[in-house]
């Protein structure tokens, strides 16, 4: 008999428009579920009829908490997962598609080894009329075949510390290490945060083909990197001195967790040095002085040591630093 139990932890808001969609998926998996835990912020729109209507059919226990007022995103995912009782957890957004072998691949992954800590896979990106749109997810924010070499190799730090690329509807956890992770400070994304702890602590497992079709629309609240030149350049026209110093403070509160509980993350100590250069580096990138020719020996110094490929996007932060403050 099978020990793995896996539960599926999805936060709604005023959803409707998709939301049918993505439960009929999760019912017709062909491993189901052993629970469905979805937590509502509030929705207006018939969400909850829908929602009702799919407990009453499934095959399988599912719980809807109506919260009394809105979290947002990832205080509910947080609450969503705290109350999943199975050994695995898998999260779902409210607009996806799943195919059917989505939960039997992640039975499989998780079962291979009990040292796994976390598995995700890519996605088929389809538009808002669930038409495929020729891209994978994992390419929509530049996660290649090298960093997924890392990956397979153990080094997922290496990766998360430059970037995150682990997609909260991609991916499944054990249960048991989420309480590590609580509470999630207020400004962290929960997949950012959960994924890079738990790299912290065990292995990761790549699943290179995709389980899910990932819906791109302009409703949702986070979405894939930028696609074209334009949009990247003008991404890089946004991303100013407090924008690092908004990421050097998220991963200052990254480390104060892992120090917390350093005896319990295998890869601590690794995790906390890879933070301080980390941090070093956005320090360089913020306070770089506005003008070009002064900017240079600088940026030449930092891009002697390496830091712009392991901890930025190489020659294209380069040139953003050079050409764009």
């Amino acid at each position: 008999m099978n020990e793995l139990t896996i539960s599926v932890a999805m936060c709604t808001f005023n959803g409707k428009r998709f939301l049918g969609a993505q439960l009929e998926s999760i019912r017709s998996q062909s491993r189901t579920p052993d629970e469905v835990v979805i937590c509502d912020d509030g929705s207006s729109d018939g969400s909850l009829e829908l929602i009702r209507e799919f407990a009453c059919r499934a095959r399988f226990p599912t719980r809807l908490l109506i919260n009394e007022r809105n979290l947002g995103s990832t205080k509910n995912f947080e609450q969503a997962i705290s109350l999943c009782q199975s050994k695995i957890v898998a999260l779902a957004d409210q607009d996806d598609v799943w195919y059917p072998q989505k939960l039997e691949q992640i039975d499989n992954t998780f079962a291979q080894s009990r040292s796994i800590a976390l598995a995700f896979s890519d996605a088929d990106m389809i538009d808002d009329n669930t038409r495929l749109v020729g891209l994978r997810l994992w390419s929509t924010f530049s996660f290649n075949r090298s960093e997924q070499n890392e990956f397979a190799n153990g080094h997922a730090l290496k990766v998360l510390v430059k970037h995150p690329v682990v997609t909260g509807a991609t991916m499944a956890f054990r249960r048991e290490l989420f309480d590590l992770a609580t509470p999630i400070p207020e400004g962290h994304i929960h997949d950012a945060w959960i994924s890079f702890l738990l790299a912290a602590f065990g292995p990761f497992r790549l699943i290179s083909e995709p389980l899910m079709q990932y819906r791109q629309h302009g409703a949702q609240q986070m979405g894939p990197g930028p696609f074209s030149l334009r949009q990247q350049m003008a991404r890089a026209r946004n991303t100013r001195a407090d924008s690092y110093l908004d990421q050097t403070e998220r991963f200052r509160q990254l480390d104060e967790r892992l120090e917390l509980h350093e005896d319990k993350f295998p890869n601590a100590v690794c995790a906390r040095n890879e933070i301080k250069r980390k941090v070093s580096h956005l320090e360089h990138r913020a306070r770089l002085p506005g003008g070009m020719i002064s900017r240079i020996p600088k940026v030449v110094r930092e891009a002697f040591k390496g830091n712009y490929w392991r901890y930025s996007s190489g020659w294209k932060s380069i040139a953003k630093d050079l050409m764009i403050r």
